[in-house]
């Protein structure tokens, strides 16, 4: 398999694998024309991604991928950091016995016993020496919120026969609990970056920066993203662009998806009155909700009941956010989810429209569902970026093999960070190279204009 270098655009593969083993040539002669040929083609790639950054309606959709370079976690398996956070919180007497229960549906689930004390010893030792738990977050909390569902209000507790022999009984307020522990921690973690070392923020200022060299004169680009945390807020703001995200207010922003129809411009400054367009500005939806957003009770001033503000970990029982569960779906169903959704598939169903999907496994089918609406639209062109996809989703992208298709993928282009590096272009940097090229070109002297040089009329 390519891991360096796949870009497939419809059926044509960009990288031949010969030219992939070429780069790893023992031969130093066809390892730097291999290297020549792709460093060439992904010039080409970053032309051809500028044209469809030029076209009128530009959406990203950002998933977790795009956040672990700063410390976001991996939902394949429980997180080492999610269990850590569990060991930390205090324990009050007359408490339920919930960490108990954690490990103890844990080994119903994979099948061999997990006790308190053996992680608690391990999570104490080298980090890099504990595997964690081979359960996905989401389907773990799945079977948690079917068995607190199980329950509900009629029962304090239910036994699942696991073996002839062996049974697990789960107390309801024990697993009550666990869920809303689980959720404080998710939250936590999801505070990004962990910390200020060099470089933080560095590829999300640069895919604002990149995205802010579109025209003017085209609409505002979208990000649309499923992540909690304030990455691209913070990286904005390092920018110093402006992100329309559907709140208003100064001391108290509330949400009004309004305003996501509202510009920016300059006064005019001309007799004529001619105005000008803010330059930096760009929408942002925050699809699964976000950790600054807070539930209050709806009013004629917030009839939506949502208003954002700094991240407050000492609250996070009113926070607004769509967990990994099976409730997910429901839930976006519900506000504000539902408008936010509605404009995302609005928006990449209109004419002329690109979505760049970064960091996104497909594992979401109500996302899934308006990204294959968007595909009826003869003009809609989805660039899937993923270094190793393995939702059936994509597979059956692959096997359209759909002009309007882009595949990148591999560690060395369909990362996030390599995205953004490598493939994503500077309109206003390639502008300036097109022009020096040009001018290169024009003042070059063409070849039967060279006067001959005195060697070179010798050797004739």
């Amino acid at each position: 398999m390519n891991d360096k270098y796949t870009l497939k655009i419809g059926d044509t593969e960009i990288f031949s694998e010969q030219l992939i083993a070429d780069l790893s040539s023992a031969n130093e002669v066809i390892k730097k024309k291999a290297e020549a040929i792709v460093n060439e083609r992904l010039k080409e790639i970053r032309v051809r991604v500028g044209t469809l950054l030029k076209i009128d309606n530009v959406s990203f959709l950002i998933g977790a991928g795009a956040s672990i370079g700063e410390g976001g976690i991996s939902l394949a398996s429980i997180p080492l950091e999610l269990e850590k956070s569990l060991h930390k919180k205090p324990k009050i007497p007359g408490d339920p016995d919930w960490l108990s229960l954690f490990y103890s549906t844990s080994s119903a689930m994979i099948g061999r016993t997990l006790t308190f004390e053996e992680r608690r010893t391990a999570l104490d030792g080298d980090p890099d020496q504990v595997p964690p738990i081979p359960i996905n977050l989401e389907d773990y909390l799945s079977h948690l919120y079917i068995w607190q569902a199980g329950m509900a209000e009629i029962a304090s507790n239910m036994k699942i026969t696991l073996t002839e022999d062996d049974e697990l009984v789960i107390m309801k307020d024990a697993i009550d609990r666990l869920i809303l522990e689980m959720k404080f921690s998710l939250t936590s973690l999801v505070d990004l970056p962990i910390d200020d070392r060099k470089g933080a923020l560095k590829f999300h200022r640069r895919l604002i920066k990149k995205t802010l060299t579109r025209p003017i004169n085209l609409r505002r680009a979208n990000l649309f993203t499923l992540n909690y945390d304030t990455l691209l807020e913070k990286a904005a703001d390092a920018e110093g662009a402006v992100l329309v995200d559907g709140f208003v207010g100064t001391l108290r922003r509330i949400f009004r998806p309004e305003s996501y129809d509202l510009d920016f411009y300059f006064p005019a400054q001309t007799t004529e009155g001619r105005v000008h367009r803010f330059d930096r500005a760009l929408h942002l939806y925050k699809l699964h909700g976000s950790i600054t957003w807070h539930r209050c009770t709806p009013d004629w001033e917030n009839p939506f009941g949502l208003f954002a503000t700094f991240y407050n970990q000492e609250t996070p029982e009113d926070d607004v956010m769509i967990y990994p569960s099976p409730l997910k779906y429901g839930q976006a169903l519900g506000l504000p989810y539902s408008e936010l959704f509605r404009r995302f598939g609005t928006t990449i169903a209109q004419p002329q429209s690109v979505l760049f999907t970064v960091g996104y496994g497909f594992g979401d089918e109500h996302v899934n569902a308006l990204i294959r609406q968007a595909l009826a639209i003869p003009s809609f062109t989805l660039v899937v970026i993923d270094p190793a996809p393995k939702s059936e989703f994509v597979s059956h992208l692959k096997q359209l093999g759909d002009e309007r298709v882009w595949l990148v993928s591999g560690w060395q282009l369909g990362t996030f960070e390599n995205f953004v590096e490598k493939i994503l272009p500077d309109l206003r940097e390639e502008e300036i190279t097109s022009k020096v090229m040009k001018t290169y070109k024009a003042l070059a002297p063409s070849p039967q204009n060279i006067e001959p040089t005195p060697e070179d009329a010798d050797d004739n």
